[in-house]
């Protein structure tokens, strides 16, 4: 299994940006689409964005393409989700999460690992 360790959330005002980081380590993963999710309190878990991790491929949700922005460098083994433009509805835990699934796939059931989530707070 795959260890995943998010960083970089916190307290932002409208219009900011963060960048979110996501350490990987453990089974060899350059198989893997690497994703992240968000989870706003009382709602369900869904999906932002995600990014073949050999490939490079990207796919982003129509409500942050063009504001938010997966990356990934294998040398260091870590993802990023570059956030720009926050709005209050962005306030969520962020979770990042690793699987055998398709780029397209946005299920949380794709995923079979997770991290422990970091969170992002938009407001003035």
């Amino acid at each position: 299994q795959v260890q995943l360790v998010e960083s970089g959330g916190g307290l932002v005002l409208p219009g900011g940006s963060l960048t979110l980081s996501c350490a990987a380590s453990g089974r060899t993963f350059n198989r893997y689409t690497m994703g992240w999710f968000r989870q706003a309190p009382g709602k369900e878990r869904e999906f932002v964005a995600a990014i073949g991790w050999s490939t490079g491929k990207t796919y982003t949700k129509d409500i942050v393409k063009g504001r938010f922005t997966i990356s990934r460098d294998n040398g260091k083994n870590t993802m990023y989700l570059q956030m720009n433009s926050l709005e209050p509805a962005d306030t969520a835990v962020y979770y990042c999460a690793a699987g055998n699934g398709a780029l397209w796939d946005t299920e949380i059931g794709a995923y079979d690992s997770w991290g422990q989530g970091t969170q992002v707070t938009v407001s003035s």
